[in-house]
């Protein structure tokens, strides 16, 4: 009697993917999988390639190498198209429309799910006016999600920092995706924020939407992720659970650094100050009186041993002229 094994298939495949800027390499051969209902975190120092493989992934970046399939399909290097195969994103930075409703900002997420043009539009018929109830209804509920339906009217600038945050994550949603990437949702947030942020990431899964998200809050990431993946130049060099990622070396020395080898040991001195001769002592208190009556021409008990070395016969100058000039005579 046999047995088959079946592999679902991922929702995210990303094979050899690298991103090259010149002769710099941002990105250096990176697999990734993600998988249907999956929270995947991504964490690595600042400048490890992090928001360059999230460019990648949305087409903002066309990748040098490597590929990108959602669902068994290979991503086109286009924003609109790849979000409108079903993968939508945050920014690490708030892109707000700022002077537009909270409502009108959800609605602007709902552009790919659509059909009405511009004709239509300026029509304003039959069909726009069921479009747009639809969209209305669908963004509120959206709104009510997020905690955020109280507020629909407002401007989005006049928002908190941590519901602008979840306006953001509420727009990206109207977009109905299959895989949620969020860039940093709780940089700049308090702890309140953040254990809130923590909760609609969760509320998010049960939709049955996958999500990959960057952070550098180790406790949200570790406490959220099913899995973590670790970028360090570019590179991804560790992949696992949190146990995993934790013990793992190369994630220490790449946050934290690793010890000189050639440190010297403590209590040694280093050999280049040990070669260096000790500058001569000044003359103290008690060698200045003999120094005095040198110079007087008094005899002193003990001579020193640099003036007894000195030449005895050190004559001036203007004696010598004289004696020159005695013998001319």
């Amino acid at each position: 009697m046999s047995t088959t094994t079946t592999t679902a298939q991922p929702l995210l495949e990303v094979r050899g993917v690298t991103m090259r800027f010149g002769g710099l390499t941002a990105v250096n051969n990176v697999d990734l999988t993600v998988g249907t209902g999956e929270i995947i975190g991504l964490i690595g120092p600042n400048g490890a390639g992090k928001t360059t493989f999230f460019n990648c992934l949305t087409g903002l970046y066309v990748p040098t190498e490597g590929t990108v399939k959602y669902r068994d399909r290979v991503l086109p290097p286009k924003p609109h198209l790849v979000t409108q195969a079903g993968i939508a994103r945050t920014f690490q930075n708030i892109r707000l429309f700022a002077n537009m409703t909270v409502l009108e900002n959800v609605l602007v997420g709902r552009h790919t799910r659509t059909k009405e043009g511009l004709l239509s539009a300026l029509i304003r018929g039959p069909g726009y006016q069921r479009a747009e109830a639809e969209s209305r209804e669908k963004a509120m509920a959206l709104l009510e999600f997020t905690g955020l339906a109280a507020k629909a009217d407002h401007l989005a600038r006049n928002l908190p920092y941590g519901e602008q945050r979840k306006l953001e994550i509420a727009r990206a949603l109207a977009s109905e995706p299959g895989l949620l990437l969020l860039d940093e949702p709780t940089a700049g947030m308090n702890p309140q924020e953040t254990r809130a942020a923590e909760e609609l990431v969760f509320a998010i899964r049960d939709r049955g939407i996958a999500i990959l998200v960057i952070e550098h809050d180790m406790r949200f990431i570790f406490n959220l992720c099913d899995r973590t993946a670790v970028l360090v130049q570019g590179q991804k060099i560790v992949e696992g659970d949190r146990e995993t990622v934790q013990g793992d070396e190369r994630v220490i020395t790449a946050y934290l650094g690793a010890p000189l080898e050639s440190a010297p040991e403590a209590g040694a001195a280093p050999a280049a100050v040990a070669s260096v001769p000790a500058p001569a002592p000044a003359p103290d208190e008690a060698t200045a009186p003999a120094a005095a009556a040198s110079q007087a021409g008094e005899p002193t008990a003990e001579p020193d041993a640099a003036q007894a070395a000195e030449p005895a016969d050190e004559s001036d100058p203007a004696t010598e002229n004289e004696q020159s000039t005695e013998t001319e005579e």
